[in-house]
């Protein structure tokens, strides 16, 4: 009884060992596998810059890049194309936005409304996905400080101005006291001399 019950043990063993090998086999043969790398998480903008939201993806076969807006707005599909294939931008982004052949894309004329996060997907033709995400802030040039500062800049400027005329007149008296007294002690002297003459 013990030895037909080894026999299927030992059957079980050799096919699970075939198996698992032949699962190996597949898995190192199947051209598939996607990686994704996203250097720069977090982007900080002002109004009307270009930003470049860059990743770095590999993919054995040939891979499909999609990009997606997400903010309070709602979500939006920007861009997806499939790599030296087909390129698909949404209306809302057609002037402004640029592929690059390693996944990144360029969006040009920001504004607060492309504050939020922004997912790529990189699928290969055999459905591996790989996933990234890039927060973008952006913000408004605040032209109440801009004006604060001009007014400053422009007070500064007066100031200077009416500290220059106060030094060059102050210059100019100081020459032309200089002048009097060196013509006051001229006249006095020629005073003493006539003076002298005569009493000689």
């Amino acid at each position: 009884l013990m030895r037909p019950l080894q026999g299927c043990r030992s059957r079980g063993v050799v096919v699970g060992t075939v198996t698992l090998c032949l699962a190996a086999g597949w898995a190192l043969q199947t051209p598939g596998g996607v990686s994704l790398v996203v250097p720069q998480p977090n982007i900080n903008a002002t109004v009307a810059q270009n930003i470049l939201l860059s990743v770095e993806y590999s993919c054995r076969g040939v891979a499909t890049i999609e990009w997606k807006h997400v903010s309070s707005w709602g979500t939006t599909s920007i861009v997806e194309w499939r790599s030296g294939n087909y390129v698909n931008i949404s209306t809302v982004y057609k002037d402004r936005v640029t592929t690059f052949e390693n996944g990144s894309i360029q969006l040009r004329n920001v504004g607060m409304r492309d504050a939020g996060y922004y997912f790529v997907t990189v699928m290969d033709e055999h459905g591996t996905n790989a996933y990234g995400t890039i927060i973008v802030n952006v913000y408004e040039i605040i032209y109440e400080d801009l004006h604060f500062v001009a007014v400053l800049f422009a007070f500064l400027a007066a100031v200077s101005a009416i500290l220059i005329c106060f030094m060059w007149l102050c210059n100019k008296s100081l020459h032309l006291f200089q002048k009097k007294t060196t013509h006051k002690l001229t006249a006095s002297t020629t005073e003493e001399i006539e003076l002298e003459t005569i009493e000689c």
